[in-house]
């Protein structure tokens, strides 16, 4: 299935000089939904994944249903101050700004095979944060998975020593 042509191209958003990948028409397309989930089921099962950790938002539409396939239990990563418990936090840089990632500080135990997920990889700062924060808790990050990669942005040289795999790039 071409994913590409589910998802709409937003010039200048959310500024100038910004392509925003929207992926609402994929989300919107229960074929082109469920192409994503196969495939990125696929690989945290080939990766023997016990975990899918979702980065805030997105992220979570898709590990969700990801670790509801696989019957395995999902751990949500959020933006700064939306946990409510103890948090271990990363700050990190994206291409339009910084931020801070949180993960409760119980929220997988040692040696844990961990899957990541989110929509979008760019800049690589956002995932590489959500990595150090799995690997702070003692996951062991077998794989990380991303609907949509920006090449040109070389995001996947911070996640070197991970397995990354990417359904459509640009």
């Amino acid at each position: 299935m071409n994913l590409k042509s589910y998802i709409e191209n937003i010039p200048n958003f959310p500024t100038e000089g910004i392509v925003f990948r929207d992926i609402t028409p994929l989300l919107k397309n229960p074929n082109a939904f469920k192409c994503v989930i196969t495939e990125l089921s696929n690989h945290a099962a080939q990766n023997n994944a016990e975990l899918i950790v979702g980065i805030e938002s997105r992220g979570f539409l898709f590990g969700t249903t990801i670790a509801h396939t696989l019957g395995i239990p999902f751990v949500p990563i959020r933006k700064k101050g939306k946990l409510p418990k103890a948090v271990f936090s990363k700050e990190y840089s994206l291409e339009y700004g910084t931020g801070q990632l949180d993960i409760h500080t119980d929220a997988l135990e040692q040696g844990t095979r961990t899957y990541l997920v989110d929509d979008l990889l760019a800049t690589g700062g956002t995932a590489l944060a959500a990595a150090q924060l799995i690997e702070k808790l003692g996951g062991t990050l077998v794989g990380v998975g991303f609907v949509i990669e920006l090449n040109d942005l070389k995001g996947r040289d911070y996640l070197k020593k991970y397995t990354v795999t990417s359904l459509v790039n640009y």
